[in-house]
Parts: C-alpha cells; structure tokens; sequence
C-alpha cells in the first residue's frame, strides 16, 4: 500500500490488497496457505509448511481491532507455535506485549500433567508499521542463550539433550522473536526478506520479486478480485486507519509544540493545557464515532475512562 507525504501517512490504493487486510480475510483460507509459507520461510530461512491455523486473539474482534491490529496463530510441520501479529500504530509497551503473548502460548499448549520435554517451540513474528524502540535496522532477531559471567562461554546442551529435543542449542528450546519495521524500509529490495518488506511498506510486488510466497500472493491477492463489497469494506479499513494514525500524530505534534512554548513563556501553561484538553476532546469524539472501545480511547489519551464518558 503506498503511503502519502502527509501527516497521517495517508494510505493510496494499489493493485493488491494490504498484508493485514490479507491476513483478516484471505490467508485463512487452506487454500491461500502457500504466500504465508513462503513468508515465514524466508524470514525463518527454513522450509515452513502450515498445518493448520489455531485460536489467536484476532478472533475476539472490536472495533479498534478491526483495522489498527490482526493476528495469526499458525502450527507448523514439527508441531512448532508461530504467533505473527501485524501493528499498525504505536504502543509504548509493545515489547511486554510480545512477551505476553508468548508466555500464554507456553502455557495454554501443554496438558496438565505433561512433563516440561512437551513445551512448545514458539516463534513471534511482530510486523510494525511504527517506530519501535531505538535502532537502525529493520528486522530485529531475539532469542535466548545463557552466557558465563566469568569465563564468557555460552551454556550449551549435552549430546543426550541434542539427541532426546532434537536441537542443537538452547536457545532453540525458547521463544524467538522477529520484530519488521516496515515504515522504516525505503530502499530497494536486494535480498527475499526485503522484497517481502516492500511489499508489506508499499503494497506494491516488484517484477523481478522471487522470494518464495510472492508469486501467489501476486496470482491470490489482486484488488481486482475482490467483490464490490468487498472492495467498500476494505476502502473503509485504509480509511480507519489513516484517521487513527492522523489523530495520533496530530496529539503528538502539538504536544510537542505546547511543551517549546511552555518552555519560552510558563505563563502561557494554563492556556496551554486548556488547549491540549480541546485537542483531546476532539480525539476522543472521533475515536468515539469509530466505536472504538472505551478502554484503547484511555490508552491513547492517557484519559480515564470517566473523563471520556464526560466528554
């Protein structure tokens, strides 16, 4: 999906449909499984094959949910876990939250009674479209070794452990983490992984793209494809998004703005504040009129929920 120069990042139509407007309402479908295979096999650098899909969280809906978050949980070929979520505005707390979801991955697929040898492996896949935490890259890799405070070696297992959990590491027994800053990729694709990335920057699949997956998605995830209605209902979704993202920025900008002036006149402060809580008014408003819930106003606004029903 291409991207204006505006301050909502205004989303323009291309000739196919938005990753996670795909991954809503298409890639759920066994027979659309192959882009999503191809994906995670090149991020992973592994043959994946989806076995089946399972509950995640996208299936408990609201309206919030509908266009700022999607996600998929999917069990692979070795009985593997992969959680992929797709993030379109920003949460401070996004890293706790990817913690969050793999601990209840870890404990909600085991069986009472069964020993720790039965923990799932799982992988989460988190593709933002904001600026998380502070780096240069775009694709962030995290996962777990124990190193030695003395000598520096990491800990590894012995060769039962390899041979009884089939790894050759520790840190393969845990979950791994893959966090995509797409908004962040604005080059050309040299590589399967950043072909990927610019399709899920842009909305657009290069010519020349090889990376396994894409081809399908070219011949199963054209716009010409979609049903009239189908088509509305996903216009709407762009047009959802591009109205959170502006209010967001618009917040932000301001306060910023509010806090330079404060700086140069503290007389200025209550006037200010006064006019950052019209600002705010006008937020809540729009996000009301989107039905948005009452608790996502409360952590964009820093409002409590009390004030917002007041306003």
């Amino acid at each position: 999906m291409k991207k204006g120069n505006g301050k909502g990042d205004e989303l323009m139509a291309s000739n196919y449909i938005r990753f996670d407007w795909a991954m809503k309402r298409l890639l759920r479908n066994k027979a659309n499984f192959a882009v999503l295979e191809g994906f995670l096999t090149t991020l992973l650098n592994e043959k994946i094959v989806i076995q089946k899909l399972l509950e995640s969280e996208s299936n408990q809906e609201d309206e919030f949910d509908k266009y700022n978050r999607v996600d998929m949980l999917a069990e692979n070929s070795k009985g593997e876990l992969i959680l992929i979520e797709v993030q379109n505005n920003n949460e401070y707390a996004y890293f706790q939250r990817m913690l969050f979801g793999t601990s209840k991955l870890v404990t909600e697929y085991i069986n009472r009674g069964e020993g720790y040898d039965k923990v799932r492996k799982v992988y989460s896949v988190n593709i933002v479209y904001f600026s998380l935490g502070s780096g240069k890259d775009i694709v962030y890799h995290g996962k777990t070794e124990f190193r030695g405070i003395h000598q520096g070696d990491v800990l590894e297992l012995t060769p039962f452990q390899k041979q009884t959990f089939k790894v050759d590491s520790v840190s393969q027994l845990y979950p791994e983490y893959y966090i995509l800053k797409v908004n962040d990729f604005n080059q050309v694709a040299r590589s399967p992984l950043e072909e990927w990335i610019y399709y899920m920057n842009t909305g657009d699949i290069p010519d020349g793209a090889t990376a396994p997956g894409l081809d399908e998605a070219r011949q199963r995830l054209k716009l010409d494809k979609m049903t009239k209605e189908e088509l509305n209902a996903y216009y709407r979704h762009l047009d959802n998004i591009v109205i959170l993202r502006d209010n967001i920025y618009t917040e932000r900008a301001e306060g910023r703005a509010e806090g330079r002036a404060e700086g140069h006149a503290e007389g200025r402060a209550e006037g200010l504040m006064e006019g950052r809580m019209e600002e705010k008014r006008e937020m809540v408003h729009n996000m009301k009129s989107l039905n948005i819930p009452l608790d996502t106003i409360s952590q964009v606004t820093g409002l409590s929920i009390e004030e917002i029903k007041s306003l």
